[in-house]
């Protein structure tokens, strides 16, 4: 049988209580912990079976039991205080959409997978969840932004271990009934499709929506009966391997959604690409800007980057999307007559200009180019990303490449337990959430009773080492194993032992074994006699990655190890369900990668923020997070040429923190009472967590420094039938047609003999324009202290200003140079383009002395 026709049948809500329905199909519920036990007390098993997803959770409960419910007056106040919230927070103004004032004006933020929920499969690990956190955040704000991705049938996979420890991948398939979507429609009221050009033909899909908060996510369907088999499994399983499928996906989600959005009446004043996947989006509203603005591809050129914010998580040049341009070739074809330019010039925006014409077509140089505001997700990681991609702009030093950094925040209510929740609630304020950036109400956190702080982690703790048994009997009785294993697996870990927790992709670069490099050494930790320790590990290797599958394999079998089986376990299947209870209820989040490959790590804020403390290579996030007091750094900051090398060091180095700091702190209690040098760590670690790594200061400063002045920049250049536009173009065309007329010779210091820090020196150098004027270009002296022969240490400049004209064309500029500070200077000079930051780092506009 084919085509079959569908319905679906949905409980008979009383009227009191009809609130349920409206509240199961908006994933507000899920960060709202008033929510949450509202469905729960319902019937908390049912809640726990039906994986905490309302819609299935709903459909599952009697009839008598909602007429139960709809007659309990604890319910229905319980019911209509949560209704209340709800209904408050969807009413909150977006006030801080100035800039946003016409109907449609949005923020596009493209994802290729958002983690907002376990019970909406879409994701695969961070960058998922820190998208789902964006929008959870946004929605808060009031943030006038909306969603786009795609929505994967199977999702990523299921893990399951064999009895061997070796993983096995299952892709079941979703029941969208049991996901609160519904079809996009447009301001007609039809349903919304699009239709793009993939590398094997023509790709037509859906479109879905999803309501998180106040935010609108649209999700792109290729399972529809208008493609060929083939074409409908683009949508299938999230991050394929096999390349032609990932590019049709990414097609889908750049192309399709800036035509969604299109047909929705949404236009992007600003464009947010989380990651290089949704970069074919600039090409795509290249061509919307061009038809629906009347401006020439040169004039939209200047205002698609100008309006556009490009956020890379990726720290491994390998890591970014690259294809062989053929296979490119069928995706841009449609955009040359749109575009009015050669494909040879399409395909040239995403090759590094060294590869040529036939190069690889890379997603991330794509997006890189078409964004004025590009970050890395933390401090370490901007400076890798700037050094990763110097060479497309080969005339500046690392420091100036122009992709600066906004570290990654988390969305608080998502992840903090019940208990601390309630014990903020009534130490911090019942707004404390919308306070984290006052200091003042930080500070409070020092008041909480030691023993209450202790008493709550202990609950979380125990919640945990419940879930860890439950989770294991499954996986044994899965496995079939024997009867005595499966009793043994319902008394494993202790509740009371030191439990470090480790979760994570199991990627190589993530040394899940750097613990096992000593194995006897750590025997003897798991087994002390008065200070046990025990260690939860969790996590999925890419279904590609044998190396990481090894891993995974190598932990399990050595947890069966009579000696220790008690104190290592290994969870299947991590999800955002296991993550919750691992970053509330251990007490130490262990994190070991290889520098600089951790771009962040945001489940160690996640574990902060909980009390637990961070044991970690000072990498991503934790490397301008840590200070004496917070945790435990392990080494300091070194990289390593010989990773064996590496690894025996700071192994051993984790092991005498671990023996010699951790365990005694943990376990030093007078006369029964919590240890209070280990509760002030706790402490310590919340108030910088939640001060300084939530995601309302993260989306405030996108806000501050990328929305409002894109969305600004975009109604500038597009006023006056985007007159300021076509001059920027017309500008850009004249510098690059005369700069390479320039000559600037070598600058000189107007002063002979040593010199003392105080003194003020004159330099000048003098520079040839050609038919450029001195108002169209930055002559800047470039200083600072020598580091090699040709590379300065915190290089800064000093702009130079026209001092005389010395005829023939060249001009003598000059500026006064402050010594600040002793040392060997090395200084040099410079022109680059007089404007903003785009036109500034048009990478072949500079000229060196």
């Amino acid at each position: 049988m084919s085509r079959l026709m569908t319905f679906q049948v949905f409980p008979a809500i009383p009227e009191p209580i009809a609130f349920l329905d409206v509240l199961a199909r908006n994933l507000w519920w899920c960060w709202s912990l008033d929510a949450k036990q509202l469905f729960r007390r319902i019937e908390p098993r049912l809640w726990e079976e039906s994986a905490r997803n309302p819609l299935v959770f709903l459909s599952r409960i009697s009839q008598q039991r909602l007429d139960e419910m709809a007659a309990d007056d604890a319910f229905l106040a319980h019911l209509g205080r949560v209704q209340n919230l709800f209904e408050s927070h969807l009413r909150t103004p977006a006030a801080r959409g100035a800039g946003f004032e016409a109907p449609g004006e949005t923020i596009a933020y493209f994802s290729m997978e958002f983690g907002v929920h376990e019970s909406l499969p879409l994701f695969a690990g961070g960058l998922g969840v820190l998208a789902g956190d964006h929008l959870k955040t946004a929605s808060d704000f009031g943030l006038p932004l909306t969603g786009v991705g795609l929505l994967y049938r199977q999702g990523y996979f299921r893990q399951f271990l064999d009895q061997d420890g070796w993983q096995q991948e299952e892709y079941p398939d979703i029941d969208l009934y049991q996901l609160p979507i519904e079809r996009a429609l447009d301001n007609q009221g039809n349903e919304v499709l699009v239709a793009v050009a993939g590398p094997d033909g023509e790709i037509h899909a859906d479109v879905w929506k999803l309501r998180v908060g106040s935010i609108a996510l649209y999700l792109l369907d290729a399972n529809v009966y208008r493609n060929r088999p083939q074409t409908r499994e683009i949508t299938a399983r999230l991050y394929a391997a096999e390349a032609r499928i990932r590019l049709a996906q990414e097609a889908l989600l750049g192309i399709g959604g800036m035509q969604a959005l299109e047909k929705l009446g949404l236009f992007p004043k600003v464009l947010h690409m989380n990651e290089g996947h949704s970069a074919f989006s600039n090409i795509e509203r290249l061509a919307q800007i061009m038809a629906l603005h009347g401006v020439d591809l040169e004039a939209a050129l200047q205002i698609v980057p100008r309006s556009t914010v490009f956020t890379t998580h990726t720290p491994v040049a390998a890591g970014h999307d690259e294809f062989p341009a053929e296979m490119v070739t069928p995706v841009l074809s449609p955009f040359q007559e749109r575009l009015g330019i050669a494909l040879a010039e399409i395909l040239s925006w995403g090759q590094p200009e060294a590869s040529g014409p036939h190069g690889p077509f890379s997603m991330f140089v794509l997006g890189l180019r078409m964004s004025q505001h590009c970050n890395g997700v933390s401090a370490l990681h901007g400076r890798v990303a700037r050094h990763m991609w110097s060479h497309l702009w080969p005339l500046r030093s690392d420091d100036e490449v122009p992709i600066t950094h906004i570290t990654n925040g988390i969305h608080v209510p998502s992840f903090i337990s019940p208990e601390f929740t309630a014990l903020f609630d009534h130490y911090l304020g019942p707004d404390w959430l919308d306070n984290l950036d006052k200091p003042d109400i930080m500070d409070r956190i020092d008041k909480i009773y030691d023993e209450e702080l202790w008493k709550a982690h202990e609950m979380s703790r125990s919640r945990l080492i419940r879930t860890c048994r439950e989770q294991m009997v499954r996986q044994y009785a899965r496995r079939h194993a024997p009867l005595s294993m499966i009793e043994e697996a319902e008394s494993a870990l202790d509740p009371d032992a030191l439990t470090i927790g480790f979760a994570r992709r199991f990627a190589t670069y993530k040394r899940s074994n750097l613990l096992l490099q000593d194995v006897a050494r750590l025997e003897a930790i798991l087994n002390a006699l008065n200070q046990p320790v025990q260690i939860v590990f969790a996590g999925k290797a890419h279904p590609k990655d044998d190396d990481g599958k090894e891993l995974i394999k190598r932990i399990v079998q050595f947890s069966l190890q009579p000696k220790i089986r008690h104190r290592i376990v290994f969870l299947e299947d991590y999800d955002m369900h296991l993550a919750r209870h691992l970053v509330q209820g251990a007490d130490v989040w262990l994190n070991t990668p290889r520098r600089p490959f951790e771009a962040c790590g945001t489940s160690g804020m996640k574990a902060a923020a909980n009390g637990v403390i961070n044991v970690s290579i000072l990498d991503g996030w934790w490397n301008e997070a840590y200070a004496d007091g917070m945790g435990w750094a392990i080494g300091q900051g070194e990289e390593y040429q010989d990773p064996a090398y590496q690894d025996a060091v700071e192994s051993q180095a984790l092991y005498n923190i671990l023996e010699n700091a951790v365990m005694p702190c943990f376990y030093d209690r007078k006369a029964g009472s919590a240890p209070a040098c280990w509760v002030k760590t706790m402490k310590a670690s919340i108030k910088m967590a939640l001060g300084r790594f939530c995601s309302r200061r993260m989306l405030m400063q996108y806000e501050q420094r990328f929305y409002r002045p894109a969305a600004a920049c975009m109604a500038g250049l597009l006023a006056n039938e985007a007159q300021e536009a076509r001059l920027l173009a017309k500008q850009i065309k004249r510098l690059q047609a005369h700069w390479n007329d320039i000559r600037i010779d070598p600058p000189s210091v107007q002063k002979s003999g040593s010199f003392r820090v105080g003194e003020t020196v004159p330099v000048k150098v003098a520079v040839f324009l050609g038919p450029l004027r001195s108002d169209e270009v930055v002559v800047e002296l470039y200083y600072g202290l020598i580091k090699t022969l040709d590379t300065l240490v915190s290089a800064q400049t000093a702009a130079m200003n026209v001092q005389a004209d010395r005829g023939g064309g060249w001009t003598e500029y000059g500026c006064d140079l402050t010594l600040t500070a002793s040392g060997r200077y090395g200084f040099t000079a410079r022109v680059t383009a007089q404007g903003d930051d785009h036109l500034k780092f048009t990478p072949k506009l500079v000229t060196w002395a």
